[in-house]
This record gives C-alpha cells, structure tokens and sequence, in this order.
C-alpha cells in the first residue's frame, strides 16, 4: 500500500519506528550487548530523516519512543498489564520534538555546515529528554542510554567527568555521525570529524581526569535470603545466614531492601535478635524496614542500622518512591490501574532528607533504597555530605526471571565511577554485586538462584571526581545549546519575514493579464 506523501504506507511506517526504537535495549543487561549501542540509533534516525513532512517525523519520534520504553519495560507487563502500553506511549511522546529536530537537520541532503549542527544539536535534544523522563514522578532515569556501558571502562573514565548524561551524549553522537555516513555522501567529512572529535575526547579524559585514590579497605558482607515464603521465613533465612558470618573480621553487614516486614518499634524482640547478631560477627548490621511505623502514620520503607546494643538512632527514610509499584500518581485520576496490575494499594510514604551514618571505625555509608540507585544526583549528594561507601538495599523479586534484576545491579557501577566511591547493591533475591571507586566489579555477582552471604573486600578511596564538584554540567550544556540554536532559527526567520517594522523585501506580485491573455504593460 502506497500513500501520496511517500512510498511506505503510514501503518508499515509506524510499525518500523517502533521496532527501530525498541533496538536499543539489546545494549542492556541481559544481552548487555555493549556495542550494539553505538549503532542502534542509526535504523530510527535514517527512517526519521526521510518523513514526508515535519508532523510525520514527529510521529516517527513518538512511536521510537514508545518501542524504547516498551521493549526497556517489557518486564513490568505481568504486573501492571495494558497500563504498560499506556505508560510507554505517554513517555514516548517526548521522543516525538526529537524527530522533528532530526527531520530538520538531516533531510534530504544536507550541507556540512548542517550535519556538524546535527552532531551536537541532535544528542542535546537526546539529553534534554533523558532529564524530563528522569524526573521521579514520570518513572526515574532507568534505561538512560549511557548506563549501557557500565562494564566499558573508557565509558566508565568518561562518567566521573560528567556522569552517565555525558557517555549517553557521546553515544547519540556516534550514532549520528555513523548514519549520516551511511546516507548523506556528500557530508562524510563532517561525519568523520565528529567520530574522530569523539575519540580524542575519550582519550582525553582516560588520560588526563582525576583518578580515585585507592587508601584502604573494608570488608561487608551481603545477606541475600533468595526467595522464601512471607517475612517470618525470610527472616529466619537471613539470621541464619548472617549467624554463619561470625568471626569473619567484618566491618558491616547488609540486608536487602524490605528484608523485614515489621516495625521494629512493634516488635523489640526482633531488634534483641539483630543485635545478638551485631555482637556474634562483631560488625553493625543495615537492615530495610517495611512496615507501617509505630511512631508515625503511614508504611515507610526504611533502612535502619542496628548495632550490638540494639538500633543505634541512624535511620534513612526512602525519598523517591516507585510509581505504581509504592504509590499512585494522581490516585483520584489512576487509581484504576490497581484493578488492572498491581499497583500499590496504599500509597508509602516519603522521607525528607538524605542520611549518611556512622558504622564504627570511623567508616561512613550512604543508603539508598531500591531504584533510588538510579539517581545519578543522590549517589553524588551523599558523597558530597561524606559518604565512604555507597549502600543500595533492593528488592526485585517480583520480576526474578526477567532482565530486571540484571540491569538494576549494573546500575551500580556507574554511581561507583561517576563519585569515585565503591557501591554495595545487595537484594534479597539477586543479583546482588559491588564495584569499586572506578566502577570496576568487585568479586561475583549473586545469582537470582542464590540463596547465601557473601564477604567482600572493598576498596575504599578518596579525592573528588570532576562529576561530584560539577554535577550535571553536560546537561546544562545541552540545553544552552538547545536554546541558543532555537533562538538562532527565531531571528533568522523574523529577518527573513522582514523584521517588525516590515522593511524587507515586498511580496511578490503578479502582472495583470489583458483580455488576450498578454501581460498588462506598465503605464497604459
């Protein structure tokens, strides 16, 4: 079926921008398929830059987005259903100026000057919606592009200058210079400029950023209980496990996230009984509570330090919840999708500020709680207030066979590289793993199969990486540049219109024609 606005039918069109845009999370863990990320752009951008006009290039970006966010949260679809859908396509809406941006600047053929334009205008309006979606109330930053190489230690040298938002700009880069290579000729060269600009850059910060300064190590140890049968059950696995850590010369234990499922203000016997556990392995013990609290209204989820003597007072409130999974977004107006998935009954409630606690021997840590381990500002705020080591206590367990827990646990190494700080991700049902201050990994990942605690030793380091003194500087860069280019396209249309005062070129006016079909001469 053809169509007047080109040789593809609207339908087919649709169907392709939707697959090239779910391309990209080949790159994520499971098939981690690093690589693949530096050219999975290229079939999206090459389909969006032929569109008939500017409105189907729109849509083109729209439903690449959609694809994207679908195929990166294909695991939720058992739980939350046809909401799913629903989810991915209004995220993908944000995709939709970015096809029109990709349409302007590479249809047709365009002039060097346009396609070198192209090379960082397009990975800026990139960046520009990675910052929208990464706002907590549309979801959080999961699947930003550059989290695709968090096992890439040039990508990882990259992250401490200016976090996981300069390697996504990088790697949208590479794709457009490699689609421009392999559609507009005539443009080459820019195209080659911009890869080689791209490698210089890479080998410059590998040559010349700051390093962390490795000066010690601490031994924690990770209680993951696997998957058991309600609270009491995986409480008793995780005391167990913990037990078998005695004389192990620890400095702290971690417990995953929601590893108990009391208030332990309701409950001091089990407090007594973490505290014999504090004094049997000789080291604090971090553990989640979730639970409707006994000094407060409401369920918060909360990680709670527990020492020989009993809690010690250090207790970090979860900040930023999981939409659907512990609260409704505007619950009077979708509150339906608890009928549909399941989505959480009652809404948990929020902490206020970030916590980073003492565990003995002068070692400082900062929690997070679940996809909290997302947040590139988080990690840096707590290293920024001291934090030593950087704890995430996570729960994946309703989607213990998808790629899920995977690409939660890789999160981790670029916190670690971007603060220049080791991180503990610890679960209850895996993967469970820690990385170094450069985001190098750090013994075995635990297995969404096990059921164990392990010991690690980790590297600690001092020093202050360019992304922690500067933060998200190449996402304000991006939007300087974004606006700039806007505001140069809006003068040069308004000279083009003849400026305000209508001093430009007259209309073009056509001559009268006779009766006889000649053009009217002037003067008679």
């Amino acid at each position: 079926m053809t169509t007047p606005e080109g040789k593809t039918s609207p339908w087919r069109r649709g169907l392709g921008a939707a697959a090239a845009g779910a391309l990209p999370v080949l790159a994520f863990p499971e098939p981690a398929l690093w690589w693949f990320a530096y050219v999975a752009l290229v079939p999206w951008v090459l389909l969006v830059r032929t569109a008939p006009t500017p409105r189907r290039a729109a849509y083109d970006g729209w439903l690449g987005g959609f694809g994207y966010m679908l195929a990166l949260h294909h695991w939720l679809l058992p739980n939350l259903h046809v909401f799913t859908f629903v989810i991915a396509a209004l995220l993908g809406a944000l995709w939709a100026p970015w096809g029109w941006l990709v349409r302007r600047l590479l249809a047709g053929a365009p002039p060097p000057r346009r396609v070198a334009a192209a090379l960082l205008l397009v990975p800026s309006g990139w960046l520009a919606i990675e910052l929208v979606r990464s706002w907590q109330g549309l979801g959080g930053p999961w699947g930003l592009l550059g989290s695709s190489q968090w096992q890439v230690e040039a990508a990882l040298r990259l992250a401490s200058v200016g976090g996981v938002w300069l390697v996504s700009f990088l790697v949208v880069a590479v794709n457009v210079a490699v689609a421009v290579l392999v559609a507009v000729r005539r443009a080459r060269v820019p195209a080659v400029a911009g890869l080689v600009a791209t490698a210089t850059a890479t080998t410059a910060v590998w040559m010349w950023s700051p390093r962390p300064d490795v000066d010690g190590r601490v031994r924690i140890a990770v209680v993951q209980p696997g998957v058991t049968d309600g609270p009491g059950n995986r409480f008793a696995r995780e005391e167990a496990l913990t037990r078998g850590l005695a004389g192990q010369d620890l400095d702290l234990v971690v417990w995953g996230e929601s590893s108990v499922g009391y208030d332990l203000g309701d409950r001091p016997d089990l407090a007594d009984r973490i505290a014999a556990l504090s004094r049997a392995t000789g080291a604090d013990i971090l553990v989640n509570v979730d639970a409707r609290r006994s000094d407060r209204p409401g369920i918060y989820k909360s990680s709670v330090l527990i020492g020989p003597d009993g809690p010690t007072g250090d207790r970090y409130d979860k900040m930023r919840l999981v939409p659907f999974g512990e609260y409704v977004p505007a619950r009077s107006l979708l509150g339906w999708a608890t009928s549909v998935g399941d989505a959480a009954g009652e809404d948990r409630r929020r902490g206020t500020k970030q916590v980073v606690m003492d565990v003995g021997d002068g070692l400082r840590v900062g929690p997070m709680v679940c996809f909290e381990s997302a947040f590139p500002d988080m990690s840096r705020h707590l290293v920024d207030q001291g934090a030593e080591v950087l704890l995430a206590q996570s729960a994946t367990s309703t989607f213990q066979h998808s790629w899920a827990p995977e690409q939660h646990a890789s999160l981790a190494a670029l916190r670690a590289a971007e603060t220049g700080r080791p991180m503990v991700h610890a679960t209850l049902t895996g993967v469970s793993a820690v990385y170094g201050p450069s985001g190098e990994r750090v013994g075995s990942w635990l297995g969404t199969d096990e059921s164990t605690a392990a010991v690690y030793d980790v590297p600690t380091a001092s020093g202050t990486t360019l992304y922690v003194r500067f933060g998200d500087w190449p996402v304000h860069a991006a939007l300087l540049v974004l606006a700039a280019w806007g505001a140069f396209e809006g003068l040069r249309a308004w000279r083009a219109s003849g400026g305000r005062d209508g001093s430009g070129p007259p209309p073009h006016v056509r001559r009268a024609r006779t009766s006889h079909g000649s053009t009217a001469r002037p003067g008679r």
